[in-house]
C-alpha cells in the first residue's frame, strides 16, 4: 500500500512530468507558421507535419499502457521521457523537412505519457477518489498551453534548434526529478498474460468509451494544435498572439477536467457526458459561424474548451470503474482513439484549406459526431432509468 506522502509525490510528478511531456508533444504547432516559411511547405504539407507526433502518441499508448500494468509506471514513465530526448535533439541538427518529419514521428512518444500517468497514479487511490484524482493527473494536458506560449518566444530569440535543446534539457532534468521523487507503487504484475491485457479489446464498454475521446480529447488535440493556424489565418493574428490566445483555451479545457471528473463521482458520468455532447454540437456550430469574427469565435472556443475538459474528466471516471485491473491497458486503448482523434482532423482541415479554401466543414462535422455521440448516450441514459424503475416495481411486488 502506497502511504499517504507518497501518493502526494506520485500526483504532483506525474502531473508535472506529463506537463513537460505533452509540451514536447505539441512543439510543432506553435511554429508551423515558421517552419512552413523556411521550407515552403503547402498547407497540407504543414496539417501533416503538427499530425505526425500525434500518431505514434496514439497507437503507442496501447504497448505502453500494458508495459506499465507490468513492469509499473514509475520505470516506463522515465524510460520514454529519456527516449524524448534523442529526436528532440535530432531535430535541432536536421536541415529538411524529411528529417523534421521523421524526429517528429519519434518525438510523438510523448504522447504515450498519458497512459502511464493514468495507470501510474490509479494505481496509488481509492476508487471513490478515482474522478477527481485522474482529472488533476489529466491536467498534464497543461503541457499544450506552455509549447503554446514559449516556443515561439524562444524561437524569436535564438531561432529553432534551441528551442529542440531546450525541451530536451527540459525533459531530461524532469526524468531525473521524477526517478528520485518517486515510489513504485506495487501495481505491476510481471505474470500478467498479455491475453489477459488484450480481454479489455472484447468489453464493449472499452469501445464506447474511444468513441467518447475520440471526440473529447481528439477535439482537445486538435483545436490545441491547430488553433494557432486558425488564428493565424483567419485573423491575421501573428504567431505570438496566436499562441497565447491557443494557450487560454487549453488552460482551460485543462483546468476544468477535474471538475468533469469531480461531477462525474457525484452524479454519474453518463449524465454528465450528455451535457457535454449537447453543447459540444451547438458550440461548433457557432464556431462555423463565427468564425469570422475574432472575438465571438474566441467565446466559442472557450464554451468548446470547457466541455471538452469536463468531457475529458468523465471518460475517464468510466474507464476507472470498467477497467477491473487493468486500467493500463484500458487507458492505452481509449488513450489511442483520443489520440487519433486528434490526428485525423488537422490532416482534413489542411486539406479543406487547400482544395475549398475554408474550414466550414471541419466544425460542421464535429457537430455531426457530437451528435451520434448524443444519441447513444441519450439512449444509455434510458436504459438506466428503465432498469431503475423496474428495480422499484420489483421491490414493491
Amino acid at each position: 500500500m502506497v502511504k499517504k506522502k507518497d501518493e502526494k509525490s506520485i500526483l504532483v510528478l506525474s502531473t508535472l512530468s506529463m506537463i513537460i511531456a505533452f509540451s514536447v508533444w505539441s512543439i510543432l504547432s506553435p511554429v508551423a507558421g515558421k517552419i512552413q516559411e523556411m521550407y515552403g511547405l503547402t498547407g497540407l504539407q504543414k496539417s501533416i507535419l503538427i499530425a505526425t507526433p500525434v500518431l505514434l502518441g496514439s497507437v503507442m499508448r496501447i504497448p505502453i499502457g500494458i508495459l506499465a500494468d507490468r513492469l509499473g509506471g514509475r520505470r516506463v514513465y522515465v524510460f520514454t521521457m529519456l527516449f524524448l530526448t534523442l529526436p528532440l535533439i535530432g531535430a535541432s541538427f536536421t536541415s529538411s523537412y524529411e528529417g523534421l518529419l521523421l524526429c517528429a514521428f519519434f518525438i510523438g512518444m510523448a504522447g504515450t505519457t498519458f497512459a502511464v500517468s493514468i495507470a501510474y497514479v490509479s494505481g496509488s487511490y481509492p476508487p471513490e477518489k478515482q474522478g477527481l484524482i485522474l482529472g488533476i493527473a489529466g491536467m498534464g494536458n497543461l503541457g499544450t498551453a506552455v509549447a503554446s506560449f514559449l516556443a515561439p518566444q524562444i524561437v524569436n530569440l535564438w531561432g529553432l534548434p534551441w528551442m529542440f535543446r531546450i525541451f530536451a534539457l527540459a525533459i531530461l532534468i524532469m526524468s531525473l526529478i521524477f526517478w528520485f521523487g518517486t515510489v513504485e507503487n506495487g501495481k505491476a504484475n510481471n505474470r500478467k498474460k498479455l491475453k489477459h491485457s488484450l480481454d479489455v479489446m472484447k468489453n464493449k464498454e472499452t469501445w464506447v468509451l474511444s468513441g467518447y475521446y475520440f471526440l473529447t480529447f481528439g477535439g482537445f488535440v486538435t483545436f490545441g494544435i491547430y488553433l494557432p493556424i486558425l488564428f493565424q489565418e483567419l485573423h491575421q493574428l501573428d504567431a505570438v498572439q496566436a499562441g497565447s490566445l491557443t494557450g487560454i483555451f487549453v488552460i482551460g479545457a485543462t483546468l476544468i477536467r477535474p471538475v468533469g471528473g469531480y461531477l462525474s463521482d457525484k452524479f454519474g458520468a453518463v449524465k454528465v457526458l450528455n451535457i457535454v455532447f449537447s453543447t459540444i454540437l451547438l458550440t461548433s456550430v457557432l464556431m462555423a459561424l463565427w468564425q469570422g469574427n475574432v472575438l465571438l469565435f474566441m467565446v466559442a472556443c472557450l464554451m468548446m474548451a470547457i466541455m471538452l475538459g469536463t468531457g475529458n474528466g468523465a471518460v475517464f471516471k468510466r474507464v476507472a470503474e470498467v477497467s477491473r485491473g487493468n486500467i493500463g491497458a484500458v487507458t492505452g486503448v481509449v488513450g489511442a482513439a483520443g489520440g487519433l482523434g486528434g490526428f485525423f482532423p488537422p490532416i482534413l482541415l489542411g486539406i479543406f484549406m487547400d482544395y475549398l479554401g475554408e474550414y466550414t466543414l471541419g466544425f460542421v462535422l464535429l457537430s455531426l459526431f457530437a451528435l451520434v455521440c448524443l444519441v447513444y448516450n441519450s439512449d444509455r441514459i434510458r436504459a438506466i432509468l428503465t432498469t431503475k424503475k423496474q428495480g422499484r416495481v420489483s421491490s414493491l411486488s
